[in-house]
């Protein structure tokens, strides 16, 4: 790898392993076996290395979700088995995933201070609609951008607040059945 790439893999275990405030450069550099001076000729400021560091961990989350989500469960399964088995194995990702997920509760703190971190946390919130339309519908975004949006943010929502619950008290987090009962309650409701 190049100074560039070992900056990158130094600031993404950094994140995981002392949050976005906690690292400095001094710590990325060591953890890249870098300089210092490579932080500013690669990425001017530590700040920009750690943002396309967290833009690479999320793309990596979503690649992940994505290969989570796509074990099949059977052609016979019905929606509501299907519906379960992914918010199964989505709640039990939470695990392997907590670093990335307490970074970006940790950062959502900070949008308002960072114009640039806001642009990046919403060009991947648009990118996340559409992909988890796709994994969870298998929706063509192509043919209705919008409805794909619409799904998206309501499985983003779910996995938001399933995550924040989660990273608070992963005993008493909700199940994938409690979800589908839930889910169940409401649509009767609309639909009476």
């Amino acid at each position: 790898m190049g100074n560039r790439e070992d900056l990158l893999a130094g600031a993404r275990r950094c994140l995981t392993e002392k949050g976005y405030s906690g690292t400095t450069a001094r710590d990325i550099a060591a953890a890249s076996g870098t300089s210092l001076a490579a932080i500013g000729y690669h990425f001017r400021t530590t700040k920009a290395l750690l943002d396309e560091a967290l833009v690479e961990a999320m793309a990596d989350w979503g690649n992940e979700l994505r290969r989570t989500l796509a074990v099949e469960v059977g052609p016979d399964v019905s929606p509501q088995e299907r519906f379960e088995a992914a918010w199964t194995r989505v709640i039990e990702s939470f695990a392997r995933l907590r670093p990335l997920w307490a970074i970006q509760f940790e950062l959502i703190a900070q949008m308002d201070r960072s114009p640039e971190l806001r642009e990046a946390f919403a060009t991947a919130n648009h990118q996340a609609r559409i992909g988890l339309a796709e994994v969870f519908h298998q929706f063509d975004p192509v043919a209705d951008e919008a409805q794909a949006l619409t799904l998206g943010a309501f499985y983003q929502t779910l996995l938001g607040g399933l995550a924040a619950q989660w990273l608070v008290d992963p005993d008493r987090v909700p199940s994938a059945a409690d979800l589908t009962r839930a889910l169940r309650t409401i649509t009767a409701e609309f639909t009476t």
